[in-house]
Parts: C-alpha cells; structure tokens; sequence
C-alpha cells in the first residue's frame, strides 16, 4: 500500500503541470527563437551587402574593415551561415583587369593587344563584370602571346577572392538562449510523458498484484 501511494503521489504531482501548459510555452519560445535566428540571419546579410558594396566602390581599407565586421559577426552568432561565402567580383575583375594591362599592354612584343581588345568589348559593355572579362579574354586570345600567361604567377586567382566564415552551432545571444529554452521545455515535456506513462504502468502492476 505504501508504494501505491508514492505513485499515486508522483502521479497527481505531474498533473499538476499540465502538458498543454508546456506545449503552449513551446510555441511561444519558439517563435521568439524563430524571430532572433531570424534577426541574426539578416544581420548577416546586412554586413554582407555592405562588403559587397565597399568592393564595388573599389576602397580596398573600407572593404577590409567590411569584411572583419562580417567575420565577427558571422563568428559570434549562430544562424549565420555564408554558404559558399563572399565573392568580391568586382576586385576580382578590376584585377584582371590590371593585370591583362600589364601583361598585354605596351609592353608585350606584339604592341597593345589589350587596347585593341579594349576597343572592341568596351562599347559592349558599361562596366567590368564577368561578361566583359571573358570578351577581352576572347579578344586577347586571337593575338600571339609573347609567352603562355599561365606561367605568370602574378595573374589573380579568382578563389582568393571568396571568403567564408564559420557560423557557431550555438551562442550565447538572444537566439542562442532562447533555442536553450525551446530545448529545455521539449525536454520537459519528453520526460513528463516518459514519467507519466511509467508511472501508470508500475501503479497497473501493483493492482494485478493485488
């Protein structure tokens, strides 16, 4: 009889705290985890366009203290993932761009190919992007290369231009604790079911045994 009764406790003790109780506190905590992981994924992307506008702008000190604010922040705050990261095209092609002028430019053996090249891509195209790059390369490629540019080292490489920066799993920001608390309220409903449902069966046994 004594251990009926200690069941028969437990069990009146979990009721107190009723299940749907717990499940509205879930919803409620998980859209407040659902708004910060939010929050923090378009703080991400904020910090990124603004990289990607410094790049464009051509300052290369503004787009270096751009991409540390990104760095830190996609650092310290979970739900930041960049993906396959940021690309600064627009470098990447001011660089080539420089570096088709000195390769081909007055100084190549066989004259200024790049400006004959210039002359034929630049009335297509506004401005340097991917498209005009290629149409010089194009154009680059008719003439006889003085030497093969692939032995030229100094020619940029266009995956040193793409960072990437890791995202925590957790942090201990808004959205980290309150993932935290969705974590702990699901867990208390998983243990009260659990309980609950142990309960009832050793107090079914105690009756067959009576």
């Amino acid at each position: 009889m004594e251990n009926r009764g200690k069941i028969q406790k437990g069990i009146e003790g979990l009721q107190r705290v009723r299940t749907w109780q717990l499940v509205i506190l879930l919803i409620i905590f998980g859209f407040v985890a659902a708004t910060f992981l939010r929050l923090n994924s378009i703080g991400m992307v904020q910090r990124r366009e603004a990289v990607l506008a410094a790049d464009k702008a051509g300052n290369a000190d503004i787009t270096l203290q751009r991409l540390y604010d990104l760095q830190h922040y996609v650092s310290s705050h979970m739900n930041t993932d960049l993906g396959k990261g940021v690309y600064l095209e627009a470098g990447y092609n001011r660089d080539v761009q420089v570096w088709q002028e000195k390769y081909y430019g007055d100084s190549n053996p066989n004259g200024n190919i790049h400006k004959k090249a210039q002359e034929v891509c630049a009335p297509k195209f506004s401005s340097w992007s991917p498209a005009y790059i290629q149409c010089t390369t194009n154009e680059l490629n008719k003439y006889p290369a003085a030497q093969n540019p692939g032995a030229d080292t100094s020619k940029p490489r266009q995956e040193a231009y793409i960072h990437s920066f890791s995202s925590p799993v957790w942090s201990p920001d808004f959205a980290g604790w309150s993932v935290l608390v969705v974590g702990v309220i699901l867990l208390l409903i998983v243990i009260r079911i659990l309980a609950y449902g142990i309960l009832k069966l050793l107090l079914n046994r105690h009756y067959k045994r009576v």
